[in-house]
């Protein structure tokens, strides 16, 4: 079974809070015991001093008053939980804070030095209590003589108390503490797991070739970012799939198609079906189809090498004169169709610096589509004309022109509008998408007006020839 990183994650902060409770319970309690034990005995400490040195002056070993010796005595003790004891050198006690009937007694084996280097004892005091106390002693002296000793007595109980009581705040802390640990986890789940998780899904999908999965992610964060990249990403890919699909079918129907003809008059020659006084005339037509077969392969051929960004063979040269001379080479088929050119241009020499074979291919295909597409007795107009550093070429025809919703899909490869496939039998659908990727390999534009029953004209712009 696979354990997601998140879950693991889970587990051991889990582990993590758990280990960190056990060792705060047992490292703290110890700690807060021996804390408090050295602040309150600092403290008993310092109080016995003081009352030491108040008794001092008074105290010559003899029994006093409590109210005259040290009228602060009783409050004292209990304003610090205590048991205060005044005791002569033999270990009997003079004064008790708590006015009881141990007045009086003597303390067995008394002996005010057995703490040793340490100002304080822990225990039973020499049995005077049923109980452990934490017990601190400070002579009282006066003329170099020690007259005897005020002990004060504070229950262990107490400080055990007082550090459970300081141990529940701690727990308390580190609970609250663990709490919003948790609630950080929960907001980190999710602000990042999740939306990683539906990221990997998307990821997981697009790697099984379903490209039209859409990740369902709308933060606006580097997660939604990531997200709306992926799904832009999935949507080309399943555009460019969808392009190869139709690429694959285009290509497959427009070299079936001459294939089929060409098989078919063959085997019509061979078998005698077209009589031999026929041969030739559909020989012809062999022919023909072979040509168009050319035409189609020397145009995917001209696309794959634009679409590698093949080298441009750049030079400066006269666009005006290729404008002229490639008019002039459908002399032919304009004659057939009575149509002619009328050619403007701003200036007589107009030098470009562009690639020169791969211009005369642009303007060769933009004039063979509207001799196609006008009308007979018709004028295709070609004009040329200078904006800034930009020479632009300007072809227009008054023919059938294109439908507006066919408009943006004439740069599609293989693309050809019902009205061109009725009438053109020749053609690839290659001839704008090759006019496009020319002049988009020379960083320029091209556009198309067109109006339905009027006519198209189509806009390209050159660089123009530098230091000239």
């Amino acid at each position: 079974m696979k354990h997601s990183l998140y879950y693991k994650f889970i587990l051991g902060y889990l582990i993590f809070g758990l280990l960190g409770f056990v060792v705060i319970a047992a490292g703290s309690s110890q700690f807060m015991y021996r804390h408090l034990l050295e602040k309150k005995t600092a403290d008993m400490y310092d109080e016995a001093n003081l009352i030491a040195a108040s008794y001092s002056s008074v105290y010559q070993g003899k029994r006093q008053d409590l109210d005259a010796a040290y009228p602060q005595l009783q409050a004292v003790a209990v304003f610090l939980g205590t048991e205060i004891w005044v005791v002569n050198r033999q270990g009997i006690i003079v004064v008790d804070s708590d006015q009881s009937s141990r007045s009086g007694a003597m303390i067995e084996d008394f002996d005010p030095t057995a703490a040793g280097n340490r100002y304080y004892s822990v225990g039973n005091y020499y049995g005077q209590f049923p109980y452990d106390v934490v017990s601190v002693s400070a002579p009282i002296t006066g003329n170099y003589n020690t007259y005897g000793y005020v002990l004060v007595h504070l229950p262990v109980s107490k400080i055990h108390d007082e550090a459970n009581g300081a141990l529940n705040v701690v727990y308390i802390t580190a609970a609250v503490i663990y709490l919003l640990s948790l609630i950080i986890l929960l907001v980190f789940t999710k602000t990042v797991y999740f939306p990683l998780k539906k990221i990997t899904v998307g990821a997981n999908e697009y790697a099984a070739g379903n490209l039209t999965y859409q990740i369902d992610l709308k933060t606006h964060d580097e997660m939604g970012y990531l997200a709306d990249t992926l799904n832009y990403m999935s949507g080309e890919l399943n555009k460019m799939e969808e392009y190869q699909r139709k690429f694959i079918a285009n290509v497959s129907h427009d070299f079936r198609s001459p294939l089929t003809s060409i098989k078919g008059y063959l085997e019509a020659i061979i078998d005698g079906t077209i009589p031999p006084e026929m041969s030739e005339r559909y020989l012809t037509r062999v022919i023909a189809e072979t040509d168009r077969l050319n035409k189609l392969t020397q145009g995917m051929l001209t696309l794959n090498t634009l679409d590698s960004k093949g080298f441009l063979s750049r030079s400066n040269f006269d666009i005006n004169r290729v404008v002229k001379d490639t008019a002039a080479s459908f002399e032919g088929t304009c004659d057939a169709k009575n149509i002619n050119f009328d050619l403007t241009f701003s200036d007589n020499i107009q030098m470009v610096y562009a690639d020169l074979g791969k211009i005369q291919q642009v303007l060769y295909n933009l004039i063979d589509n509207a001799i196609k597409f006008s009308h007979a007795d018709s004028t295709i107009f070609i004009q040329t004309s200078v904006r800034y550093e930009k020479i632009f070429v300007s072809v227009k025809d008054t023919g059938i022109g294109i439908p507006k919703d066919n408009v943006k899909k004439i740069w599609e490869r293989f693309y050809k509008t019902d009205l061109s496939r009725g009438k053109d039998k020749k053609g690839t659908g290659l001839g704008l998408s090759i006019v496009k990727e020319i002049i988009q390999a020379h960083g320029e534009n091209i556009d198309v007006v067109s109006t339905e029953g009027v006519g198209t004209e189509f806009i390209f712009s050159l660089p123009r020839a530098a230091n000239l």
